[in-house]
Order: structure tokens, then sequence, then C-alpha cells
């Protein structure tokens, strides 16, 4: 019987020892442990399967934290950590006050860099190794690339400047034919034609071993190879983009092969110029459900190992705007949809089942995602763009520039807007409302749940601009009949039994309004502050641009205090227009703001974040009750921006 490897792992130091029949084993236990820990956890399973062997092969070569590694879709980490000292700590992955699914430079310092979104990889590590140039230093630098970050156009940028620079860069492609759909366009129908084509590296490597054991004239022989292989390289390869770019290429190896990957590996880096290494691999190697169905176990929640992962009946927002926009696609022909390698992700599925003419996967490029639906909707076309409230971030310029100044009716879905849970800072979803707020003519609209948000869809579809529809990635509720209004432009509605008094009875104590995303918490508050015989008006405000500022001055100005709270940035967010209105307009009430902290623990389940940032039910109510005693120094930081005037 053989020793369990894994818990005596501590640092890559300790695999360097390690025979090629021990690493084998050590590969077997680190996706045992994988397994066994997103079962619990959840998290990202197939691609951190598939990159087990590289994973190990890259630290048997490289000297990390000395030598640096960057991964360039962060999710892939898992036996990374395993490997660098923290076996103990793995089965807190992903919870709170736990170790973080992707690298994390306050961590360890075996993660060089930190990486949530794709395509970064390549710029930073080229960074790196430029600063060790200037400084003197020797640290070797590697970076690992999926095919399906290849789409983005930073990594081309990079490469280009990196055949320029021609500093020792050792650039793993790793690639399993899919991003966390399947690759689409031309970079993966290229890498696929280099698959194929493994008939010059098979003959380079056996001559690079005939020639190296020479004895005497090895060393000029090896010269004179470096032309002959260059010549063969226009027989056998006249289109290998990467050499184009100055970079060696090595590839296509098998990438569960340790004795090739190790091998190769230690090659390029003694090479001391950029080498790309592309690797072969397969995603969920080693758990049959995964391999079977990489797309639907690129994350995961908890799962029963033995049966696998189980359907939700749960209905999400996000299958809900799928289901609202196969609908509206059938009553209308120039309805288009576009995602950026998140089409299972984002609710798409059934679109372009239904519509595959009308449905388009960019890959992992959502600036081109952006300006190519301004091109569509130039030709009258319209578009429908849904991506993660996160990965919007990237799309800032091209959202103002090639959409809202020329006016054009694209519909943004912005999925997972708001705090997300399990995945850490990266994928915060709280800055949407800050950077678009300030796009010209643009409409931002917030649903509190189904009713509203299959509403806001058609709404948006007659909208003649453009617009954002934000919501959470949680289950929506259902049955309040307030959703059923009509959208008036600028304005929200009124909830449940907490009804606007009438006129004529005076100011009221409180109002309390919020961002759609946290209709749940809100009724929940209002139900504890009803049990201690304090009544809360509920003013859900759909609109978050443009607002009608005089009918939300009247609504002020009819209570004594007001709450705003808002899953959002308080940095540039609506409660801080909403501060400044009160101010402009000289309302009389009090105002008190909730909203999302610029620095705070981002790990943990939404709840959990809710509860840190003041904005779960409890805290809430709290809050009102301290505005409605006056007992302001008892506030919290968090709520110490407000206004008041009387």
């Amino acid at each position: 019987m053989f020793e369990v490897l894994l818990p005596s792992i501590r640092s890559p130091q300790d695999i360097k020892h390690l025979n090629f029949a021990a690493l084998d084993r050590l590969a077997g236990e680190i996706r045992e442990q994988i397994v066994s820990t997103l079962s619990q956890n959840g998290g990202h399973l197939a691609s951190n399967l598939g990159v087990v062997e590289l994973t190990i092969a890259l630290h048997r070569v490289f000297d990390s934290p000395n030598d640096k590694i960057v991964w360039d879709v962060g999710h892939q980490c898992y036996a990374h950590k395993l490997l660098t000292g923290r076996y103990e700590t793995f089965s807190s992955l992903r919870q709170s006050g736990g170790i973080a699914g992707f690298p994390k430079l306050s961590e360890s310092p075996h993660d060089s860099f930190n990486t949530g979104h794709a395509s970064t990889a390549i710029s930073a590590a080229l960074g790196m190794l430029a600063a060790e140039k200037i400084t003197g230093g020797s640290r070797r630098l590697a970076a690992v690339i999926g095919d399906g970050a290849l789409s983005g156009g930073l990594a081309y940028e990079a490469l280009s400047h990196a055949g320029q620079l021609q500093l020792p860069l050792v650039l793993i492609l790793n690639d399993n034919k899919m991003s966390i759909g399947p690759n689409l366009g031309g970079i993966s129908k290229y890498l696929s034609r280099l698959s194929m084509k493994a008939r010059y590296q098979k003959f380079r490597r056996t001559v690079d071993t005939i020639v190296s054991k020479i004895p005497f004239i090895g060393e000029f022989l090896f010269m004179i190879m470096q032309r002959l292989k260059r010549a063969i390289k226009v027989v056998f390869y006249t289109d290998n983009f990467f050499v184009e770019l100055g970079f060696e290429y090595v590839g296509p190896i098998e990438g569960h092969n340790l004795r090739q990957l190790i091998k190769v590996i230690r090659d390029a880096k003694n090479l001391n110029k950029a080498v790309v290494i592309h690797v072969i691999t397969k995603k969920g190697k080693g758990y049959a459900f995964a391999e079977d169905d990489p797309k639907n176990y690129h994350g995961v929640p908890a799962f029963h190992i033995a049966q696998g992962v189980k359907n939700s009946y749960i209905r999400t927002f996000t299958q809900i705007f799928g289901s609202a926009l196969v609908e509206a696609g059938r009553r209308d022909k120039r309805l288009v949809a576009i995602c950026a390698a998140m089409e299972e992700g984002t609710g798409l599925s059934s679109f372009r089942e239904e519509f595959p003419e009308r449905f388009f996967d960019v890959g992992i490029a959502e600036e081109h995602a952006v300006t190519f639906a301004a091109g569509l909707a130039a030709q009258g076309l319209r578009p429908v763009v849904a991506i993660y409230s996160t990965f919007m971030q990237r799309s800032v310029d091209q959202v103002i520039h090639d959409v809202c100044l020329q006016k054009l009716p694209v519909i943004f879905a912005l999925d997972r807007s708001g705090l997300v849970s399990d995945d850490g800072e990266t994928h915060q979803g709280i800055y949407d409302i800050s950077l678009f707020r300030s796009s010209p003519n643009m409409t931002i609209l917030a649903p509190a749940a189904e009713e509203e948000l299959v509403q806001m869809l058609y709404w948006a579809l007659e909208n003649p601009g453009p617009l954002i529809i934000r919501y959470p990635k949680a289950a929506s509720p259902i049955g309040d009949p307030a959703f059923s209004l009509p959208i008036e432009m600028g304005r929200g509605v009124w909830i449940g039994r907490s009804e606007h008094l009438p006129q004529g009875t005076g100011r009221q104590p409180l109002c309390i309004m919020f961002t759609g995303s946290l209709f749940s918490q809100l009724i929940g508050a209002a139900d504890i502050l009803e049990a201690r015989g304090m009544a809360a008006a509920l003013y859900n405000l759909r609109f978050l641009k443009p607002v009608d500022e005089d009918h939300l001055t009247e609504i002020m100005n009819n209570y004594e205090n007001v709450i705003l709270a808002e899953e959002g940035s308080r940095r540039g967010g609506f409660g801080e227009y909403l501060s400044e209105l009160s101010l402009r307009r000289g309302c009389s009430c009090r105002l008190l703001l909730l909203a999302v902290e610029e620095n705070f623990d981002a790990l943990g389940k939404r709840e959990e974040l809710l509860e840190r940032n003041r904005l779960d039910a409890q805290a809430i109510a709290e809050e009102a009750l301290k505005l409605l005693e006056g007992t302001e120094e008892m506030l919290t930081p968090l709520s110490k921006l407000r206004v008041n005037k009387g």
C-alpha cells in the first residue's frame, strides 16, 4: 500500500525529488481532493481537473516563489494552491474566512498576480519580466493562458509586444477546446490545425536529441540545425501565428504526460527566449461526469460525488431572463442575442437553440460584443447583450463611445449585478451603477422580481436608446401585485402593505427606497419594524436613470426620514446622486444611505456579504430604528453619509 503523498506537500520544493511514479500518484490525489472539496463547497471543477499534470510540471521546473507563475483564468489555480502550502486550509476554499478560488497576492507569496478576468496573464507576466530586466533580476516567468482566453483582444496586444521585447517568457497555451462553453471563431480553428500538424515538432525534438549527443561538435552542429529547422518551418508550418510574432513554438504536446511536460517546460525555460508551449488537455480529467459534460461542470454548486450535479428547480433571475428573451424573440424578428463565452451562465441556451441565426457568442471579447451590437443596432436590429456585471467593466469605453453617444438601442442584460457568492472581489457586480449612470443617453432599470423583469425587457425593446437591466445571481421573488403596474419613465412603485399614505395626513416617519435586488431583504426589514410597532413605506425605485426628480423630491418631502438601500458601491452610486438631489432641492428629510463599502471582505455567500455590508433585513431594520429614535451617534460608519435639512 502506497503512502498518501498530498498531505506532506508543504511547498513546491517537496515535489522536486519525487520520481515519476510518485508524481502520477500525486496527480490522482490532487484530483480526488479537488472533487471532494468541491462536492462540499462548489467551485470551478472541470477546468481544474484538466490542469493537474501541467501544474505539477510547472512547479517541478520553476522555482516558486522566486520564479513566478501567472494563471490567466485564475479559477484554474486549485492544484497550484494544493502544491503551495494550502492543503490544510483547502477545505475552506471559497468559504467565508477561507482561501480564495483565485490567485491572491495577500494569501501566498506563490500567488504572483491577482487574476479573475481572462486574457490578462501575458500582459502581467511581460510587465514583471520587463521589471526584472530593468532591476537586474534573474527570475523566470511562466504564464498559463487558455485557448478560450485568446479570443480576448488584450491577449493579442500582449503577444505583439512580447514578440517585440523578446524577453524569456514561457507561455503555456492550455488548449482544451473550450473556454466555458465550446470555443468559437478563428483562433479555435487555427489551434485545431496546429494540433493536427505535429510533424514538424516531432522531427525537431528527434533532431535536437541526436545533435545533443554528438561529442565535441554538438554545439557547432546545433547552430547549423537551427537554420535547417527554420527551413523546415517554411515547408511544414507556413501559418504559425506565434512564430511570426517572434516566439519559439513547441507543440502540440499531450497535457497529461508528466514526463514529456517536464522535459519540454525545462527546455523552454533554458532557451532564454520567448516560447509558446502548446499543451492539449482534457477538461474534467479524472471525474467521469465532468469529462462527459465539461460545460455544465465548469462551475458547480455542492454536489454528490457518486451522482453528480443535480438540477435546481429554483427560478433565478437568469432563467427568467432567458425564458422571456425567447418569447420576445418569437414576437420580434429584429431581436438578436449576444454573449461573451457565457451562453449557459447568462441563460441564452434556449434562445440559441430556437434562433441560431440570431445568436452570437463572440468568445471572451466583451469590448467586441458591445461594438458588434452597436453595428447591429445601427442597421435596425434590436441587440440584447447578456454579460456579467463584473465583465462589463472591460467595455466602458465601447458603451460610451459606440453605443451611448450614438443613442443606439442596445439592451445590456447585466447578470450577477450586486454582491456575488464565492468568487471574491474580482467578481463582485457592485460598480455598474457608478460606471454607467454617467453614460450619456443611458437608461438603467433594476427589477425586483420575476414579473417586473419580464415587463422591463418588453418595455426596453420599445425604448429608442441604450438601456441596462441589472439583476442579481439569486432566486427571484414572485407574486407581488406592484410588479404588474405599468412602467412610467423615471418612476418607481410602492410595494405591498407599505403603500404611500394619502395626502393630508401629515409627514410620515419613514420611507425606505431600494434597488430592486434587495426586495426580499426590505420585506424582511419591514416585518421586523412592524413587529416593533413601526411602519415603513417601501419604494421600489425601478429607474436608476433617468429619474423623475420632481416626483422623487415630493416623496422625500413627505417623510421625516428616508433610507436608501442600494446593492452597489456607495462611491459614485445612486445614493450619492440622491443626497445631491436632496441638497439641491432643499429636501427637509433626514437621509440615510446604506450601500456597499469600498473595501470589504468579498469572500462568502451573497447572504453573508449582504450582512457584512449592513444590507440584510436585520441590519436595515436596526439602522431604521436608530434613525427613528434619533440615536445618530450609534449609526455605523457605513451609514454616515446623510443629509439633515429639517
